[in-house]
């Protein structure tokens, strides 16, 4: 992104002025941003009236006093063309094109798209084919219709594909504190990444939320959230298109590719991006993140006024990995002064009724239990309907909890155990006090387990190195979809591996006339193996002939091996063999491959290998390039990994050497990412002083 057209962005983030080209819908958008505190100037364009709602109209946008720094176009998509030609030329900041019809509809929309982009220049533009943008920092609705947001002083940034999704979140009962909001549509020019970028310089944006099709830019939004991981901002992914319907959806709504869900998992795991499953989870996430006052562990101390809530505290608590301190002997003592003799006091502590609405003794509860080395508290409380009357004890104890955590230095959160028994009053008066207004004590507490999580790994993401490389993105190739190329056999495929520092065996080329001869040099017991590229599965053919231990049975294996290559692929000469050294017994097979997905990434896949590679399922993926810690921590995390650990008293694996033979898998495919479409190796042997990679396939595209 060009400085002029990153300075433009921020003139569409944080507007003096505002334009509205269209007609009724415009104007009421415009008395919306009046009605909503916006002070700056603002402008009704159309060309066909004096006046819209009772709002003055400009003519055209080259009557304009200035270029204003943003602007909502709303009108067809030819005419949009126009509109915004006229705006980069009248040296406006920044537009949002609501039309739909560009590359989301095929080839014609897309030659349209690519249009849009030449006439905005260097102006920032937002879409084509989106809903806009809510700006509650400076009270700018660029927006169709109505919304439900309110003025922040700091809040999250949302980013959604969805103008539906952003329209009904606004208007959400669960007091989201939204600093922007934005609908990208098509992502023409403007993206994820690109905003990204800006907003993460904005001090009152706390956290960014993610609504995902796809991504058009990943190296761009990779080194977005390597700042974010830098500044400590979250960043909560909800991503659709898992599905292979969802992902066909994702391509005719924004025309976004949604690109393979277990890459976007590694790429999220990479960054310390936190996925999300839905829209609760999701708006619950940011919400304990919103406040930007970040948990330091996973420790809790946990008050409620009921033994059925301390029960759920406790369940959801451990199935979310976070501790409940104990209390010590003092704390009970204290608590004892002020709780009845039936009061269990543990923790989560059921601080009784019997206190309810006095609030010195909840003073003493409340600064009782905090004096926990606990990290952060929670307190659990479900409202009564208003007509009771009885709402005002609840306002008391989160007043005083509000000070209680302000006293002792602590972050925390309230939850209700029913989502809709926390009212918007204590939600936002919660929220004023810099904590967390969560609902439902089942999706609060997984939302603050999120947040510790990545809390908790931000700074071993950072030390890793892994995060401040940006993907690379490979471009479709020929033959990358249909299985074309050019495939390297066994031989070659090794060559070109051991250059980068794989351990192969030191095997000797040969023809099946030679063969004997051959051995003699390398010696006995050896491995037998048909070389051609027409079979690059060779143990289905009987291509491949083990532990051979003498000159008789090398011999009788080439004539069974002609035998059935004859038999079973007559189309492929037997012209070529492969003697080596047979290997010794490993810890464990491991397969080591390379994913290349087009416009997304190439990916380092390490799996159990050998027979297991289908029946475990066991594998881990990193995007490249990457680094040896991250090699390292990928091989540990599958679940085969006991077997490289001294499992049942063998000897552990070199791990060194492991890491060392993936890193050269790696490094190859870096160096030859612009054509590579495929790379195997399986068997990689893994053993206590090495590994050796004993079978290798690479297939090449025309770059």
């Amino acid at each position: 992104m060009s400085q002029i057209l990153r300075d433009n962005l921020k003139r569409l983030l944080a507007p003096r002025h505002l334009a509205f080209v269209g007609g009724r819908s415009m104007a009421r958008a415009l008395r919306r941003c009046a009605e909503g505190g916006f002070q700056g100037q603002m402008w009704l364009v159309n060309p066909q009236h004096a006046s819209l709602e009772g709002i003055p109209c400009v003519p055209s946008v080259a009557q304009l006093p200035c270029g204003p720094d943003a602007v909502f176009v709303a009108t067809n998509r030819e005419l949009t063309l126009t509109c915004v030609a006229e705006l980069a030329a009248k040296g406006a900041g920044g537009a949002i094109c609501y039309a739909s019809g560009f590359a989301e509809t095929g080839a014609a929309g897309q030659a349209l798209q690519r249009q849009l982009l030449d006439v905005a220049g260097n102006m920032a533009l937002l879409g084509p084919n989106c809903y806009g943008l809510l700006d509650y920092l400076h009270n700018a609705a660029l927006w169709p219709v109505a919304h439900g947001g309110q003025p922040v002083e700091k809040g999250v940034a949302v980013l959604t594909q969805s103008g539906n999704f952003a329209y009904n979140l606004s208007m959400s009962d669960r007091s989201l504190p939204v600093a922007y909001m934005a609908s990208v549509g098509n992502q023409a020019q403007l993206g994820i990444a690109e905003l990204m970028d800006v907003l993460l310089d904005e001090p009152r944006v706390t956290a960014i939320g993610l609504h995902l099709e796809g991504l058009k830019n990943v190296p761009g939004f990779a080194r977005a959230a390597y700042k974010a991981l830098e500044k400590g901002i979250p960043i909560v992914a909800l991503k659709t298109g898992v599905s292979q319907i969802g992902a066909e959806l994702a391509l005719s709504h924004t025309s976004s590719l949604s690109g393979s869900d277990a890459l976007y998992d590694s790429l999220f795991a990479r960054l310390g991006v936190i996925r999300v499953s839905g829209p609760v989870s999701f708006v619950e996430t940011l919400k304990a993140a919103a406040c930007g006052k970040l948990p330091a562990g996973d420790s809790l101390v946990a008050l409620a006024c009921s033994g059925g809530d301390a029960g759920l505290i406790a369940d959801y608590a451990e199935r979310n990995e976070l501790s409940l301190v104990k209390f010590d002997d003092s704390q009970r003592a204290e608590l004892a002064q002020v709780l009845p003799a039936y009061a269990n006091l543990v923790n989560p502590l059921d601080f009784t009724t019997a206190i309810w609405g006095d609030g010195e003794a909840l003073s003493h509860m409340l600064d009782s239990a905090l004096r926990s080395p606990a990290e952060a508290a929670m307190l659990v409380l479900d409202y009564p309907a208003e007509f009771t009357g009885e709402r005002q004890e609840c306002d008391l104890l989160l007043e005083l909890y509000c000070a209680a955590l302000e006293r002792h230095g602590k972050s925390g959160f309230v939850t209700s155990a029913f989502p809709e028994l926390l009212p918007a009053s204590a939600r936002e008066r919660l929220h004023a006090r810099g904590v967390a207004a969560l609902q439902g004590v089942e999706d609060g507490l997984a939302a603050w387990r999120r947040i510790v999580r990545y809390q908790g790994s931000r700074q071993a993401l950072l030390d890793l190195g892994e995060a401040a490389l940006a993907p690379l993105c490979p471009q479709a190739l020929p033959g990358s979809l249909s299985g074309g190329g050019r495939l390297l056999d066994e031989w070659q495929s090794k060559q070109a591996l051991q250059v980068f520092g794989l351990p192969i065996p030191s095997g000797v080329l040969s023809t099946p006339d030679d063969a004997l001869q051959a051995a003699q040099d390398l010696g006995y017991p050896l491995v037998l193996k048909a070389v051609s590229t027409q079979l690059p599965h060779k143990t289905e053919v009987g291509a491949v002939a083990l532990n051979l231990g003498s000159p008789a049975a090398l011999k009788g294996a080439l004539e069974q091996m002609g035998a059935r290559i004859a038999a079973c692929a007559p189309q492929v000469p037997f012209a070529q063999v492969l003697l080596e050294p047979m290997a010794s017994a490993p810890l464990a097979e491991l397969i080591v491959g390379i994913k290349r997905e087009n416009d997304f990434a190439l990916a380092l896949v390490i799996g159990a290998g050998g027979v297991l590679v289908e029946l475990l399922q066991d594998s881990r993926s990193l995007l490249l390039p990457t680094t040896d810690g991250a090699i390292r921590a990928a091989v540990l995390s599958l679940r085969s990994a006991v077997l490289l650990q001294g499992f049942r008293g063998r000897e552990p694996a070199d791990l060194d050497a492991l890491v060392a033979a993936i890193r050269a898998v790696a490094d190859y495919a870096c160096e030859n990412a612009e054509q590579l479409l495929e790379l195997d190796v399986n068997p990689l042997l893994v053993g206590a002083r090495g590994t050796l990679a004993v079978d290798a396939l690479i297939r090449l595209g025309q770059a």
